[in-house]
């Protein structure tokens, strides 16, 4: 299986790597948006920084990778990486991959940002059945407002606002929450999407 991970050169990546290192996974971390979806299996979107820089990175691949979603390449995006697979981000400038439509806003709570370990509510899709997730670490200022509520497949709540902890459109996963930093159940989360991706792999072939 062929992972590539998207750095858009925001942090430290180095605990994501390494909760997604397994036998028979061939991992690579690049700062080109267009080669993150070329001879990829599994494309990774990962959690740290702010929208504007992250935007510009993604604008020179924004449309090859948004096709290469399109056509059914197992995404997972993670806190930043979900809130990249909208339409854009009232933390600041620059457009979104668009995969769900709706805009990235401020969490309406007097404590900000939301650091540490919160509940997941209203879960809804196999990979939280497979991996027992129910509560997930968080460090984020801005959440997700999708225009279709059936994309949402978990909330959580913080301050006054109830916001979507994850969402999915087909093989294309977002989550607001880090499950690289959420213990041993966020790490089998990451193996139950990652076991999901290999039955896409080993039916459709090499891409």
């Amino acid at each position: 299986m062929r992972i590539r991970v998207f750095d858009y050169g925001a942090g430290n990546l180095h605990s994501l790597v390494k909760a997604l290192e397994g036998a028979g996974r061939e991992l690579s971390v690049t700062t080109d948006p267009a080669a993150a979806v070329v001879d990829s299996d599994v494309l990774i979107l990962p959690g740290v920084g702010a929208f504007a820089p992250a935007a510009a990175r993604l604008e020179s691949g924004r449309e090859a990778m948004r096709s290469a979603i399109a056509r059914g390449l197992p995404t997972l995006g993670i806190c930043l990486g979900m809130q990249l697979m909208f339409d854009g981000s009232d933390e600041g400038t620059g457009l979104g991959l668009g995969v769900f439509a709706g805009r990235v806003t401020r969490l309406d709570a007097d404590r900000l940002p939301q650091i540490g370990w919160n509940a997941l509510e209203d879960r809804d899709d196999a990979l939280f059945t497979t991996s027992g997730l129910d509560i997930a670490y968080y460090a984020n200022s801005f959440a997700c407002r999708p225009e279709d509520p059936a994309a949402i497949i978990a909330w959580s709540r913080h301050g006054r606002d109830r916001f979507p902890a994850a969402v999915r459109a087909g093989r294309c996963v977002g989550v607001q929450f880090h499950p690289e930093k959420s213990s041993t159940p966020g790490r089998r989360f990451l193996e139950a999407f990652l076991a999901e991706a290999s039955l896409v792999t080993s039916t459709s072939g090499a891409r």
